[in-house]
């Protein structure tokens, strides 16, 4: 068998499918190795030749800004989200869901700290954000729904609170090392601060 018959081929795509697989095979790669990550590097992850990768983008700082416009779409945290079982009590689907959405946050802020780190700015949206935002909100107000009749706010009020103390307080207690874990951030969010009489 020749060298060159027993190469792989990359399987047919349309462009569209070839770009997503490239920017899901350099994502991980970025998160490890910054913006340094080489051509060959890339071609690996993504099972393709060198070429391939720039066929489909120009230059490496067309495929890091797309990688980055991936890393901000909120598509994996809510697909998270949507599969929480609505059953558990309130607590635990709160649990869960901050774990997901704690995942989410460290990813985007990995990515987000390299790029800069390395001196390429990516273009930030402000309505992207807005949108992943609400979206987040319209998926944590599903979890909050079955228990409306409790709630001292409705559930998308609810569910906006819950993102803002998760979101400010991760960010908040990374930088002095004491976080809470995901099982005490839940119980002040539901039951506050004091101790139980």
């Amino acid at each position: 068998m020749t060298e060159t018959a027993s190469r792989r081929r990359a399987p047919g795509m349309s462009a569209d499918e070839r770009r997503r697989m490239i920017v899901q095979s350099v994502l991980p790669l970025l998160v490890e190795h910054g913006a340094g990550v080489t051509s060959s590097q890339i071609a690996r992850a993504a099972g393709i030749g060198e070429g391939t990768v720039f066929r489909v983008f120009k230059d490496k700082d067309e495929l890091f800004a797309t990688c980055f416009a991936e890393a901000l779409k909120p598509d994996q945290v809510l697909d998270a989200l949507a599969v929480i079982d609505l059953d558990q009590s309130l607590d635990d689907r709160l649990i869960e869901a901050a774990d997901a959405l704690s995942a989410h946050l460290q990813r985007m802020g990995a990515l987000i700290a390299i790029m800069h780190g390395s001196g390429k700015r990516p273009e930030h949206r402000r309505d992207r954000r807005k949108e992943s935002m609400s979206a987040m909100r319209d998926a944590m107000a599903e979890l909050f729904e079955p228990e409306k009749d409790r709630l001292r706010l409705p559930p998308a009020q609810s569910a906006a609170l819950f993102l803002s103390l998760l979101f400010s307080g991760r960010i908040r207690f990374s930088e002095t090392g004491d976080e809470p874990t995901t099982m005490e951030l839940v119980d002040v969010f539901l039951n506050g601060a004091l101790a139980a009489a």
